[in-house]
């Protein structure tokens, strides 16, 4: 071996012997937000104690709804003299917004009739994008939307409707296939479709009815075409399966279930194992074209009560299992998804229909010993909202649903409905949730069955005071190297005075000042804008990978005037 390559092998192993020596404190799981005890050693234990308020780790994102333009983007924006620009600016804008409340993800509907806001061979362009269905915008969307997002190291969660194919009339197509846009694969498979409730009646829609094999497979395709060519961080489905009940009016697929019913003698349960097969077989899917692609759903909070299956939550409200044949408990204990997020959209107490405070601790049994993550659908729609009843005038409503969550460490995490509901801060009660609860960054729960390999620690190479903050620039050593990941990401940590943070320093967000994505090249850079002019501080940066996986911390750093 030449002298070099025993240098190289040198500095190897002394980078692995600091890996084992430096692991990050796990006596605070990352998931939690409690205070433990567990081995990070064969030799030593190390207890942390951690602040509830502060977890390392836990999902925060909000809902960016394009169907029929809720929240992005705008109506208005398809007038603008430069719509394109509008629509980037508006964008911006509601990242911004994720940013200021130290979210660290953004859920986007980019399929949300049947059609598609990037080129796809398979839909035509979504009409939320210009107002005319079918016509391209004359640019990529999504990758747009996916790339500003990394910018702001958001993960970025493609969110579809499998089956629905147009809103209601006047302003959607209703009924009328022929007001679909040119060449609509609905227009040239007619008997791919249902209207529900019958044309004619108002609210009649248009659906890909998904008792047909062939319309399964091919809004999964139309999906994966999505995940294949974008770099997407995870799939996401809303609570749209088969339609929601309206009136006395029935699904209409009696020829369906004659000609395919794979030996089912139930319809119920032959329509329930229709999306059962949707979900299974696209997580199999996703997870073999992108393996640490995750794949979440966000169902009707209420999968049975209690008074149909024993199995059932306290609860007395509409059943998704009956409704609209979701079976989104087999999912999880199937662990067909990688996370859930029911639409826990109700007060707490008072409510025996469906009581927030009932509905938490059923979804935290329901995936207790799953490897699937629990993260809640939070209604910021209804605060404020006059028309939701006097619970909703409380400003502290929602706030409260997170303190109750602390109690569940199964809740690893929170998704608001909706982007421009979060922005209005009704009662000032995001202002209020925000401060008690994403106080500081977080980091996004690890998934343990998802790819990863070993990180080493970043070496910071300068920390320097400069006129607008302290300036900090690392390296990451061996990055994507033989066995060793690829940092996607850091984590800055940021203690006061000259100090050796220890195991603990880092087990919760106490001391998180930011996490960034990393840039091509070797050196990485960060400015801390909100250090004070000659106070002492001493840092410290961590490596994650795609999935978060967090490296052991760097070597401290310390700036000292």
């Amino acid at each position: 071996m030449k002298p070099t390559r025993l240098a190289a092998a040198g500095l190897i192993t002394t980078l692995l012997g600091s890996l084992v020596a430096a692991a990050p404190a796990n006596a605070a799981p990352d998931t939690t937000s409690t205070t433990s005890t567990s081995s990070t050693s064969s030799t030593s234990s190390t207890s942390c104690t951690t602040d509830p308020a502060t977890p390392k780790r836990q999902f925060r994102a909000m809902w960016i709804s394009s169907v029929v333009n809720i929240d992005w983007p705008s109506k208005a924006s398809q007038t603008s003299p430069d719509r394109v620009a509008a629509q980037q600016a508006e964008y911006r804008e509601l990242l911004d917004l994720a940013e200021r409340l130290n979210h660290n993800a953004v859920v986007v509907q980019v399929r949300p009739t049947a059609d598609a806001l990037w080129p796809s061979p398979y839909e035509p362009w979504s009409e939320y994008l210009t107002g005319t269905r079918g016509q391209d915008p004359g640019w990529d969307p999504l990758a747009f939307l996916v790339d500003e997002s990394h910018k702001r190291n958001l993960e970025f969660h493609a969110w579809f409707n499998p089956y629905r194919v147009s809103m209601p009339a006047p302003g959607g197509a209703g009924a009328d296939l022929n007001l679909l846009a040119p060449g609509h694969p609905a227009r040239q498979h007619p008997d791919w479709t249902f209207a529900y409730p019958p044309a004619g009646v108002a609210g009649s829609r248009l659906y890909y009815n998904p008792g047909i094999p062939e319309v399964r497979e091919f809004v999964q395709t139309a999906m994966m075409d999505a995940v294949s060519r974008y770099d997407v961080d995870g799939v996401h489905f809303d609570d749209y399966f088969y339609p929601y009940p309206s009136g006395s009016y029935q699904v209409p697929d009696d020829a369906t279930f004659a000609a395919h019913n794979r030996g089912f003698t139930d319809r119920a349960d032959w329509r329930r194992d229709n999306i059962n097969l949707l979900i299974q077989e696209m997580n199999g899917k996703i997870k073999a074209a992108k393996p640490w692609v995750k794949f979440g759903v966000s169902p009707f909070g209420i999968w049975r009560n209690q008074t149909a299956d024993p199995l059932g939550s306290d609860t007395t409200g509409s059943q998704s299992y009956d409704i609209i044949s979701a079976d989104t408990r087999k999912w999880v204990k199937q662990e067909w998804i990688d996370y859930v997020v029911p639409q826990l959209y109700w007060y707490i107490g008072q409510y025996p229909a469906a009581d927030y405070a009932r509905l938490v601790p059923w979804w935290a049994e329901t995936v207790r010993g799953t490897r699937v993550q629990l993260y809640i659908g939070q209604a910021d729609y209804k605060s404020g909202d006059p028309a939701y009843g006097p619970f909703w005038q409380n400003p502290r409503e929602l706030s409260d649903h997170l303190t109750l969550n602390r109690s569940y460490p199964e809740v690893q995490g929170n998704v608001h409905f909706s982007a421009v509901q979060v922005r209005a801060n009704r009662l000032g009660a995001t202002d209020i949730y925000a401060a008690e609860h994403y106080s500081r960054p977080a980091l996004v729960p690890t998934m343990t069955h998802l790819p990863s390999k070993p990180l080493l620690f970043p070496v910071v190479t300068r920390a320097a005071r400069q006129a607008d903050g302290v300036r900090l620039t690392w390296r990451q050593p061996a990055d994507g190297a033989g066995p060793f990941g690829t940092a996607t990401s850091y984590a800055i940590y940021r203690f006061d005075g000259t100090t050796l943070p220890g195991r603990c320093g880092t087990a919760d967000a106490a001391h998180l000042v930011d996490t960034v994505r990393a840039t091509a090249g070797g050196a990485q850079s960060w400015v801390d804008t909100s250090a004070v002019p000659g106070k002492r501080y001493t840092y410290q940066v961590t490596a994650l990978d795609r999935s978060a996986n967090e490296s052991p911390a760097s070597p401290p750093a310390f700036v000292l005037r």
